[in-house]
Protein backbone atom coordinates (compact mmCIF):
# COMPACT_ATOMS: atom_id res chain seq x y z
CA UNK A 1 0.00 0.00 0.00
CA UNK A 2 2.91 2.33 0.64
CA UNK A 3 4.03 1.88 -2.97
CA UNK A 4 0.51 2.63 -4.21
CA UNK A 5 0.32 5.78 -2.11
CA UNK A 6 3.71 6.93 -3.36
CA UNK A 7 2.64 6.34 -6.97
CA UNK A 8 -0.66 8.19 -6.66
CA UNK A 9 0.52 11.06 -4.51
CA UNK A 10 3.63 11.73 -6.59
CA UNK A 11 1.68 11.87 -9.86
CA UNK A 12 -1.07 14.03 -8.38
CA UNK A 13 1.34 16.42 -6.66
CA UNK A 14 3.49 17.07 -9.71
CA UNK A 15 0.45 17.42 -11.96
CA UNK A 16 -1.14 19.97 -9.62
CA UNK A 17 2.13 21.90 -9.32
CA UNK A 18 2.48 22.01 -13.11
CA UNK A 19 -1.11 23.19 -13.67
CA UNK A 20 -0.81 25.81 -10.91
CA UNK A 21 2.44 27.16 -12.38
CA UNK A 22 0.84 27.35 -15.83
CA UNK A 23 -2.19 29.24 -14.49
CA UNK A 24 -0.03 31.64 -12.47
CA UNK A 25 2.20 32.39 -15.46
CA UNK A 26 -0.83 33.19 -17.59
CA UNK A 27 -2.51 35.41 -15.00
CA UNK A 28 0.76 37.15 -14.09
CA UNK A 29 1.28 38.03 -17.76
CA UNK A 30 -2.30 39.34 -18.06
CA UNK A 31 -1.90 41.44 -14.89
CA UNK A 32 1.40 42.85 -16.15
CA UNK A 33 -0.15 43.83 -19.48
CA UNK A 34 -2.99 45.56 -17.58
CA UNK A 35 -0.44 47.51 -15.54
CA UNK A 36 1.41 48.84 -18.61
CA UNK A 37 -1.08 51.65 -19.19
CA UNK A 38 -0.44 52.99 -15.67
CA UNK A 39 3.36 53.10 -16.00
CA UNK A 40 4.68 56.65 -16.12
CA UNK A 41 1.69 58.16 -14.31
CA UNK A 42 2.07 59.58 -10.81
CA UNK A 43 5.55 58.11 -10.47
CA UNK A 44 4.39 54.56 -11.22
CA UNK A 45 7.45 52.76 -12.61
CA UNK A 46 8.06 49.42 -14.31
CA UNK A 47 9.57 48.03 -11.09
CA UNK A 48 6.46 48.99 -9.10
CA UNK A 49 4.22 47.41 -11.74
CA UNK A 50 6.31 44.23 -11.63
CA UNK A 51 6.14 43.93 -7.84
CA UNK A 52 2.46 44.84 -7.82
CA UNK A 53 1.69 41.88 -10.09
CA UNK A 54 3.94 39.60 -8.03
CA UNK A 55 2.06 40.56 -4.86
CA UNK A 56 -1.19 39.58 -6.56
CA UNK A 57 0.01 36.02 -7.23
CA UNK A 58 -1.00 34.56 -3.81
CA UNK A 59 -4.52 35.82 -4.43
CA UNK A 60 -4.56 34.03 -7.77
CA UNK A 61 -3.25 30.87 -6.09
CA UNK A 62 -6.15 30.99 -3.64
CA UNK A 63 -8.74 31.52 -6.37
CA UNK A 64 -7.37 29.03 -8.90
CA UNK A 65 -5.99 26.27 -6.71
CA UNK A 66 -9.19 24.15 -6.54
CA UNK A 67 -9.36 24.23 -10.35
CA UNK A 68 -5.68 23.32 -10.55
CA UNK A 69 -6.30 20.44 -8.14
CA UNK A 70 -9.18 19.22 -10.30
CA UNK A 71 -7.25 19.41 -13.59
CA UNK A 72 -4.05 17.99 -12.12
CA UNK A 73 -5.83 15.08 -10.43
CA UNK A 74 -7.85 14.33 -13.57
CA UNK A 75 -4.65 14.29 -15.60
CA UNK A 76 -2.94 11.93 -13.14
CA UNK A 77 -5.95 9.60 -12.91
CA UNK A 78 -6.58 9.59 -16.66
CA UNK A 79 -2.93 8.83 -17.36
CA UNK A 80 -3.02 5.91 -14.93
CA UNK A 81 -6.20 4.65 -16.59
CA UNK A 82 -4.75 5.01 -20.08
CA UNK A 83 -1.65 3.02 -19.19
CA UNK A 84 -3.85 0.39 -17.43
CA UNK A 85 -1.96 1.00 -14.17
CA UNK A 86 -5.16 1.86 -12.35
CA UNK A 87 -6.80 -1.28 -13.74
CA UNK A 88 -3.91 -3.31 -12.31
CA UNK A 89 -4.34 -1.57 -8.96
CA UNK A 90 -8.06 -2.43 -8.97
CA UNK A 91 -7.26 -6.02 -9.79
CA UNK A 92 -4.77 -6.05 -6.93
CA UNK A 93 -7.48 -5.11 -4.42
CA UNK A 94 -7.83 -1.33 -4.64
CA UNK A 95 -11.58 -1.07 -4.11
CA UNK A 96 -13.71 2.06 -4.50
CA UNK A 97 -13.76 2.83 -0.78
CA UNK A 98 -10.00 2.47 -0.45
CA UNK A 99 -9.46 4.63 -3.55
CA UNK A 100 -11.61 7.37 -2.03
CA UNK A 101 -9.68 7.08 1.23
CA UNK A 102 -6.33 7.36 -0.59
CA UNK A 103 -7.39 10.48 -2.48
CA UNK A 104 -8.87 12.06 0.65
CA UNK A 105 -5.37 12.55 2.07
CA UNK A 106 -4.04 14.83 -0.73
CA UNK A 107 -7.46 16.51 -0.81
CA UNK A 108 -7.17 17.45 2.86
CA UNK A 109 -3.56 18.59 2.35
CA UNK A 110 -4.57 20.79 -0.60
CA UNK A 111 -7.50 22.20 1.42
CA UNK A 112 -5.15 23.06 4.29
CA UNK A 113 -2.75 24.80 1.91
CA UNK A 114 -5.65 26.76 0.37
CA UNK A 115 -6.81 27.88 3.81
CA UNK A 116 -3.31 29.06 4.82
CA UNK A 117 -2.81 30.97 1.57
CA UNK A 118 -6.32 32.48 1.64
CA UNK A 119 -6.30 33.48 5.31
CA UNK A 120 -2.72 34.56 5.89
CA UNK A 121 -0.63 35.00 2.73
CA UNK A 122 -3.09 36.45 0.21
CA UNK A 123 -4.67 39.10 2.52
CA UNK A 124 -1.20 40.35 3.49
CA UNK A 125 0.10 40.55 -0.08
CA UNK A 126 -3.14 42.13 -1.33
CA UNK A 127 -2.87 44.85 1.32
CA UNK A 128 0.78 45.42 0.41
CA UNK A 129 -0.18 45.72 -3.26
CA UNK A 130 -2.87 48.28 -2.43
CA UNK A 131 -0.47 50.22 -0.19
CA UNK A 132 2.15 50.22 -2.94
CA UNK A 133 -0.34 51.55 -5.49
CA UNK A 134 -1.68 54.11 -3.03
CA UNK A 135 1.84 55.35 -2.20
CA UNK A 136 2.58 55.98 -5.87
CA UNK A 137 -0.71 57.82 -6.38
CA UNK A 138 -0.65 59.82 -3.17
CA UNK A 139 -3.45 57.98 -1.43
CA UNK A 140 -6.19 55.39 -1.67
CA UNK A 141 -9.20 56.74 -3.57
CA UNK A 142 -12.56 55.64 -2.18
CA UNK A 143 -14.86 56.84 -4.93
CA UNK A 144 -16.76 60.08 -5.32
CA UNK A 145 -18.76 59.58 -2.13
CA UNK A 146 -15.96 58.16 -0.03
CA UNK A 147 -16.51 55.41 2.53
CA UNK A 148 -19.10 55.51 5.30
CA UNK A 149 -18.88 54.00 8.78
CA UNK A 150 -21.43 53.98 11.55
CA UNK A 151 -21.42 53.46 15.28
CA UNK A 152 -23.78 53.84 18.20
CA UNK A 153 -22.96 54.78 21.75
CA UNK A 154 -24.92 55.28 24.95
CA UNK A 155 -25.31 58.72 26.54
CA UNK A 156 -27.02 59.95 29.75
CA UNK A 157 -29.85 61.52 27.77
CA UNK A 158 -30.29 58.73 25.23
CA UNK A 159 -28.52 56.79 22.51
CA UNK A 160 -26.26 58.52 20.02
CA UNK A 161 -25.96 57.57 16.35
CA UNK A 162 -22.73 58.60 14.61
CA UNK A 163 -21.94 58.47 10.89
CA UNK A 164 -18.37 58.92 9.67
CA UNK A 165 -17.40 59.72 6.09
CA UNK A 166 -13.82 59.26 4.84
CA UNK A 167 -12.85 60.77 1.48
CA UNK A 168 -9.51 58.97 1.00
CA UNK A 169 -6.67 57.30 2.86
CA UNK A 170 -2.89 57.48 2.72
CA UNK A 171 -0.63 54.45 2.49
CA UNK A 172 0.58 55.10 6.06
CA UNK A 173 -2.95 54.53 7.42
CA UNK A 174 -3.89 58.21 7.77
CA UNK A 175 -7.45 59.11 6.77
CA UNK A 176 -8.14 62.27 4.78
CA UNK A 177 -11.25 64.39 4.47
CA UNK A 178 -13.02 63.07 7.57
CA UNK A 179 -16.55 64.21 8.40
CA UNK A 180 -18.35 63.07 11.56
CA UNK A 181 -22.11 63.55 12.09
CA UNK A 182 -23.67 62.91 15.51
CA UNK A 183 -27.44 62.45 15.97
CA UNK A 184 -29.61 61.89 19.04
CA UNK A 185 -32.21 59.14 19.44
CA UNK A 186 -34.80 61.38 17.73
CA UNK A 187 -32.67 61.80 14.62
CA UNK A 188 -31.72 65.43 15.39
CA UNK A 189 -28.19 66.46 14.51
CA UNK A 190 -26.14 67.33 17.57
CA UNK A 191 -22.73 68.03 16.11
CA UNK A 192 -20.69 68.01 12.95
CA UNK A 193 -16.92 67.62 12.89
CA UNK A 194 -14.75 68.22 9.84
CA UNK A 195 -11.07 67.29 9.94
CA UNK A 196 -8.39 67.46 7.28
CA UNK A 197 -6.92 64.16 8.49
CA UNK A 198 -7.39 61.52 11.17
CA UNK A 199 -5.28 58.77 12.67
CA UNK A 200 -6.93 55.74 14.30
CA UNK A 201 -5.07 55.01 17.53
CA UNK A 202 -5.15 51.81 19.51
CA UNK A 203 -6.51 53.37 22.73
CA UNK A 204 -10.08 53.80 21.48
CA UNK A 205 -9.54 57.35 20.16
CA UNK A 206 -9.09 59.02 16.79
CA UNK A 207 -6.58 61.85 16.56
CA UNK A 208 -8.16 64.51 14.35
CA UNK A 209 -6.08 67.33 12.87
CA UNK A 210 -7.17 70.75 11.58
CA UNK A 211 -10.64 70.38 13.01
CA UNK A 212 -13.74 72.53 12.60
CA UNK A 213 -16.54 71.56 14.98
CA UNK A 214 -20.16 72.75 14.99
CA UNK A 215 -22.46 71.90 17.93
CA UNK A 216 -26.21 72.41 17.67
CA UNK A 217 -28.10 73.31 20.87
CA UNK A 218 -30.75 71.01 22.28
CA UNK A 219 -34.38 72.09 21.71
CA UNK A 220 -34.62 73.39 25.26
CA UNK A 221 -31.38 75.35 24.97
CA UNK A 222 -32.46 76.75 21.61
CA UNK A 223 -35.69 78.05 23.12
CA UNK A 224 -33.59 79.72 25.81
CA UNK A 225 -31.67 81.58 23.11
CA UNK A 226 -28.55 79.41 22.80
CA UNK A 227 -26.86 79.54 19.42
CA UNK A 228 -24.51 77.33 17.46
CA UNK A 229 -21.20 76.43 19.00
CA UNK A 230 -18.41 76.76 16.41
CA UNK A 231 -14.82 75.89 17.26
CA UNK A 232 -11.60 75.54 15.27
CA UNK A 233 -8.95 73.27 16.75
CA UNK A 234 -5.50 72.17 15.66
CA UNK A 235 -6.03 68.69 17.12
CA UNK A 236 -8.89 66.80 18.72
CA UNK A 237 -8.89 63.40 20.43
CA UNK A 238 -12.24 61.89 19.47
CA UNK A 239 -13.40 58.72 21.33
CA UNK A 240 -14.73 55.99 19.06
CA UNK A 241 -15.43 52.27 19.02
CA UNK A 242 -14.36 52.15 15.38
CA UNK A 243 -11.04 50.32 15.68
CA UNK A 244 -8.31 50.03 13.10
CA UNK A 245 -9.41 46.58 11.78
CA UNK A 246 -13.01 47.78 11.40
CA UNK A 247 -11.91 50.89 9.50
CA UNK A 248 -9.60 48.83 7.29
CA UNK A 249 -12.43 46.40 6.53
CA UNK A 250 -14.66 49.28 5.45
CA UNK A 251 -12.01 50.92 3.27
CA UNK A 252 -10.20 47.95 1.70
CA UNK A 253 -11.58 45.28 -0.67
CA UNK A 254 -12.96 42.01 0.68
CA UNK A 255 -9.99 39.99 -0.64
CA UNK A 256 -7.73 41.73 1.90
CA UNK A 257 -9.72 40.26 4.79
CA UNK A 258 -9.18 36.92 6.48
CA UNK A 259 -12.00 34.72 7.75
CA UNK A 260 -11.63 36.15 11.26
CA UNK A 261 -11.63 39.73 9.92
CA UNK A 262 -14.83 39.06 7.98
CA UNK A 263 -16.53 37.68 11.08
CA UNK A 264 -15.41 40.64 13.19
CA UNK A 265 -16.66 43.14 10.63
CA UNK A 266 -19.90 41.22 10.26
CA UNK A 267 -20.36 41.35 14.05
CA UNK A 268 -19.67 45.10 14.05
CA UNK A 269 -22.28 45.69 11.34
CA UNK A 270 -24.82 43.56 13.19
CA UNK A 271 -24.19 45.54 16.36
CA UNK A 272 -24.89 48.76 14.48
CA UNK A 273 -28.13 47.40 12.92
CA UNK A 274 -26.61 47.48 9.45
CA UNK A 275 -27.07 44.99 6.62
CA UNK A 276 -24.77 42.02 7.19
CA UNK A 277 -25.87 39.49 4.57
CA UNK A 278 -23.16 40.42 2.06
CA UNK A 279 -20.38 39.91 4.59
CA UNK A 280 -22.04 36.82 6.07
CA UNK A 281 -22.04 35.19 2.64
CA UNK A 282 -18.44 36.25 2.08
CA UNK A 283 -17.49 34.80 5.47
CA UNK A 284 -19.07 31.44 4.73
CA UNK A 285 -17.64 31.36 1.22
CA UNK A 286 -14.16 31.98 2.57
CA UNK A 287 -14.64 29.40 5.34
CA UNK A 288 -15.98 26.72 2.99
CA UNK A 289 -13.89 27.46 -0.12
CA UNK A 290 -10.81 25.41 0.95
CA UNK A 291 -13.04 22.34 1.19
CA UNK A 292 -13.55 22.69 -2.57
CA UNK A 293 -10.16 21.00 -3.00
CA UNK A 294 -11.58 17.83 -1.42
CA UNK A 295 -14.61 18.11 -3.71
CA UNK A 296 -12.36 18.51 -6.75
CA UNK A 297 -10.33 15.42 -5.85
CA UNK A 298 -13.54 13.41 -5.46
CA UNK A 299 -14.79 14.79 -8.78
CA UNK A 300 -11.59 13.65 -10.51
CA UNK A 301 -11.71 10.07 -9.24
CA UNK A 302 -14.41 8.87 -11.69
CA UNK A 303 -12.05 9.69 -14.58
CA UNK A 304 -9.80 6.85 -13.40
CA UNK A 305 -12.63 4.38 -14.02
CA UNK A 306 -13.14 5.47 -17.63
CA UNK A 307 -11.62 3.11 -20.19
CA UNK A 308 -8.90 4.47 -22.43
CA UNK A 309 -11.27 4.07 -25.40
CA UNK A 310 -13.60 6.59 -23.75
CA UNK A 311 -11.24 9.33 -24.89
CA UNK A 312 -7.63 10.36 -24.59
CA UNK A 313 -6.07 12.23 -21.71
CA UNK A 314 -6.46 15.55 -23.52
CA UNK A 315 -10.24 15.12 -23.77
CA UNK A 316 -10.48 14.30 -20.09
CA UNK A 317 -8.33 17.26 -19.13
CA UNK A 318 -10.54 19.49 -21.28
CA UNK A 319 -13.55 18.08 -19.46
CA UNK A 320 -11.84 18.90 -16.17
CA UNK A 321 -11.25 22.48 -17.30
CA UNK A 322 -14.92 22.85 -18.19
CA UNK A 323 -15.95 21.39 -14.82
CA UNK A 324 -13.61 23.77 -13.00
CA UNK A 325 -14.89 26.81 -14.89
CA UNK A 326 -18.49 25.80 -14.27
CA UNK A 327 -17.74 25.40 -10.55
CA UNK A 328 -16.23 28.91 -10.34
CA UNK A 329 -19.16 30.42 -12.25
CA UNK A 330 -21.71 28.63 -10.07
CA UNK A 331 -19.82 29.57 -6.90
CA UNK A 332 -19.88 33.27 -7.85
CA UNK A 333 -23.48 33.15 -9.06
CA UNK A 334 -24.59 31.41 -5.87
CA UNK A 335 -23.30 34.29 -3.75
CA UNK A 336 -25.12 36.89 -5.84
CA UNK A 337 -28.32 34.85 -5.95
CA UNK A 338 -28.12 34.42 -2.20
CA UNK A 339 -28.02 38.19 -1.76
CA UNK A 340 -30.89 38.79 -4.19
CA UNK A 341 -33.13 36.01 -2.92
CA UNK A 342 -32.28 36.35 0.78
CA UNK A 343 -30.98 32.80 1.18
CA UNK A 344 -29.44 31.55 4.40
CA UNK A 345 -25.77 32.65 4.06
CA UNK A 346 -24.15 29.28 4.69
CA UNK A 347 -26.54 27.60 2.25
CA UNK A 348 -25.68 30.11 -0.48
CA UNK A 349 -21.96 29.55 0.15
CA UNK A 350 -22.07 25.74 0.43
CA UNK A 351 -24.57 24.96 -2.35
CA UNK A 352 -22.01 24.66 -5.22
CA UNK A 353 -19.67 22.41 -3.24
CA UNK A 354 -22.54 20.18 -2.12
CA UNK A 355 -23.92 19.97 -5.67
CA UNK A 356 -20.57 18.98 -7.18
CA UNK A 357 -19.94 16.48 -4.39
CA UNK A 358 -23.25 14.77 -5.18
CA UNK A 359 -22.40 14.83 -8.89
CA UNK A 360 -19.00 13.23 -8.30
CA UNK A 361 -20.37 10.55 -5.99
CA UNK A 362 -23.20 9.74 -8.42
CA UNK A 363 -20.77 9.45 -11.35
CA UNK A 364 -18.38 7.40 -9.24
CA UNK A 365 -21.12 4.98 -8.10
CA UNK A 366 -22.43 4.57 -11.68
CA UNK A 367 -18.98 3.89 -13.13
CA UNK A 368 -18.09 1.40 -10.39
CA UNK A 369 -21.38 -0.45 -10.75
CA UNK A 370 -21.87 -0.49 -14.52
CA UNK A 371 -18.41 0.05 -16.05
Amino acid sequence: MRTVRRLLYRDILWSVIFVTAAFLSLFWFIDLVDELESIGRDGYTVALAFWHTVLQLPGHVYELFPIAVLIGTIYAMARLAQSSEFTILRTGGLGPGRALGLLAVPGIAFATLTFVVGDYVAPYTEREAIVMRAASRGGLALGSGGAWLRERRAAPDGERSISVNVASALSAGELLGVRIFEFDDQGRMLSRIEARSALVRGDGHWLLREVRRIDWPTPGAALAGAGLGIATLAELSWPSTLSGPVVAAALLPVQTMSTVDLWRYRSHLAGQDQAVQVYEIQFWKKAIYPLACIVMVALALPFAYLHARAGGVSYKVFGGIMLGISFVLLNNASGHLGQLRGWVPWVAAAAPALLYTLMSMAAFAWLVRYR
